[in-house]
């Protein structure tokens, strides 16, 4: 169901409002939704689930998976951790796995966003262009 113009644009000013310092509050959320909830005015139904939609892109803009051709050493992935953390400018949760096959570098993928240096998509794309 496909919510009005109205209800996107309060969940947009709810989600915003349960923000501190730029990042998602869950207390804040919680207390939001029970007093929709609770209140329970015109069009409530729409905002809960376009604010439902904010709150899981805003999660999964936090969230990386690092694949490698080889297991990272830990130093590694520390390096790989703050170099995520600068980027999303605040705490982000990393799942590391390896993927023999990426040949070698390694792929991360934050949210919608894919970051692939590996060796298998370099050799991939010198093939198409032959």
């Amino acid at each position: 169901m496909k919510g009005t113009k109205q209800s996107r644009r309060l969940a947009k000013q709810l989600f915003k409002s349960c923000q501190v310092d730029g990042l998602l509050n869950a207390d804040r959320v919680r207390k939001a939704v029970s007093l929709l909830i609770e209140q329970k005015p015109r069009g409530y139904f729409g905002i809960l689930q376009n604010l439902q939609r904010l709150v899981k892109l805003d999660e999964a803009s936090r969230t990386a998976r690092v694949e490698s051709a080889v297991a990272l050493s830990k130093a590694q992935q520390e390096d790989v951790l703050n170099s995520l953390k600068l980027l999303k400018s605040g705490d982000v949760t990393v799942d590391f796995d390896t993927n023999p096959g990426l040949i070698g570098g390694m792929r991360i993928k934050i949210g919608d966003d894919v970051y692939d240096g590996s060796v298998k998509t370099r050799l991939t794309s010198l093939s198409d262009n032959f």
